[in-house]
């Protein structure tokens, strides 16, 4: 019989709501074990997700700012590419980070344990190759995996997922990209940086399904001009590998091939098959859920989320669960936040639970796009009424010494209380000004708070505070609402 441990608190999964709870709950007092499949913590978002690709991006931004540079008079020779230098750069920082996540278990007494865990019961879970552990309460946090399509299953080492593609073992001469969202884009703006013509295909009529298609704009003119073709409202029917095909993959697709910003009506019709090097698969991620155990436990999973409630307690009281496992959005921050809840839930004087209006969102590609709260498509999903204040950042005095007047702010308001219920960016930096409309929006403010608030000049900030000065007329810049444009 394998050795069995107990412990006050088990979290299961060492991602970044899975070490976030236990490092809390350890900093409580409560005695913490963390299983975690990974050698070191920081799960799918510091190894194979957020801090690599992120790195690659910041390369891809590198290769972009050298060439655009040619407009304010400077020239610089075509990029040379090191990927093993690229590869041991971003294995460093990601090694870096890990560690220090893991002296942080030990430096706070955290039990941590290497392997797989599946619930034996609903107070053990057993550990592939190690001990069994009993626990007085769980969390899970154990994420999510990329998902894929029963086409792409053909066994070829030329169809990559997302942690494929984060290695860039090479550079293909063409990559087909078979997803519009976040990761497709990301992934694909690196790969077309380092060389290779991409194309993007997209069942739906939008790059970005769901987010305001105002802020897509920008993204996908850039795009146009970057990747090889966009094929928006289009699927793939068929993969296969011709034998001793030099050419790679053959794709037989389905729908319109479109590189305009919207669909057109009667689009051109797509190629009916083309050949790529590589293929991408970016079709979203699913949750981590399969051969935990659930069932044994009695753990209540819909569409292979967990079902949990405000305190992301699930409907066995001791069990919690947090991150992708536990519902959309699939955000490595709103994990991190769901985590400390629960520690809180369990250890605080007072039971918190999930009452967060503006959890923020960004997508970092060039340019960024990022908005929280309430969206242009959420308020005509539910008919609500609301005013907009839109700022355009042709007239921003640093957009415009950056060479990037491709961006946007908008501010999105109450329109009888002047209520912040959301914003949205697209631009460059995007992701960091975002976290200032976040604070607006969970404190109650207005737009004539944040129109009061002083912005420094000249920052590219300062398309916030004119977004909202915009709605109440005071923009020196911007168009006010209801007024025409002589």
């Amino acid at each position: 019989m394998p050795e069995t441990i107990s412990t006050d608190l088990l979290v299961l999964g060492g991602g970044p709501g899975g070490y976030a709870a236990a490092f809390l709950a350890a900093d409580r007092g409560v005695q913490t074990t963390l299983i975690d499949a990974g050698k070191k913590p920081g799960g799918t978002c510091l190894h194979v997700g957020c801090i690599p690709s992120k790195t690659l991006l910041h390369v891809a931004e590198v290769i972009h700012l050298a060439h655009d540079a040619a407009d304010f008079g400077l020239q610089f020779g075509e990029p040379k590419v090191d990927l093993a230098r690229l590869r041991a750069r971003g294995d460093k920082i990601v090694d870096t980070m890990a560690t220090s996540l893991l002296k942080g278990c030990k430096d706070r007494g955290i039990s941590h344990i290497v392997g797989r865990g599946k619930f034996v019961d609903s107070h053990t879970i057993t550990v592939d190759g190690g001990p069994r552990v009993s626990f007085k309460t769980c969390i899970l946090a154990v994420g999510s995996i990329p998902a894929t399509l029963p086409m792409f299953d053909i066994k070829s080492a030329r169809i990559m997922d997302s942690t494929a593609a984060l290695r860039v073992e090479s550079v293909p001469k063409s990559l087909l990209v078979v997803g519009g969202g976040y990761i497709g884009l990301e992934l694909g703006s690196v790969y077309a940086a380092l060389g290779s013509k991409v194309t993007v295909v997209e069942m739906t009529p939008n790059l970005l399904p769901g987010v305001d298609p105002d802020l897509v704009r920008p993204l996908h003119g850039k795009l146009r001009g970057r990747f090889e073709n966009i094929y928006l409202n289009t699927k793939v029917t068929k993969v296969h590998e011709p034998e001793a095909s030099a050419m790679g993959l053959t794709v037989e697709f389905e729908g319109e091939a479109s590189s305009s910003p919207a669909p057109l009506p009667q689009g051109e019709k797509a190629n009916t098959a083309a050949s790529f090097e590589k293929i991408l698969v970016a079709v979203g991620r699913k949750p981590n859920t399969d051969n935990l155990g659930l069932d044994k436990v009695g753990v209540e999973v819909e569409r292979g989320f967990i079902k949990t409630d405000l305190q992301r307690r699930t409907n066995v009281p001791h069990i919690f669960a947090v991150g992708d496992c536990a519902g959309e959005p699939m955000l490595a921050h709103k994990a991190s936040h769901e985590g400390k809840l629960v520690v809180e839930v369990l250890t605080g004087d007072r039971a918190p639970s999930w009452d967060i209006r503006a959890m923020p969102a960004v997508v970092f590609t060039d340019p960024e796009i990022a908005w929280c709260g309430l969206t242009e498509a959420d308020a005509k999903r539910q008919n609500r009424n609301v005013k907009v204040g839109v700022f355009r950042w042709g007239f921003s005095g640093r957009a415009s010494t950056l060479g990037r007047n491709d961006g946007l702010t908008k501010v999105i308001v109450d329109p009888a209380t002047d209520q912040i219920l959301g914003v949205g960016i697209v631009g460059a930096g995007a992701g960091e000004l975002i976290a200032e409309a976040v604070v607006a929006i969970e404190t109650g403010s207005t737009a004539a708070d944040l129109a009061l608030c002083v912005h420094p000049h000249p920052t590219l900030s300062e398309t916030i505070g004119e977004a909202a000065e915009v709605l109440h007329g005071l923009s020196s810049h911007g168009l006010t609402p209801g007024k025409k444009q002589v």
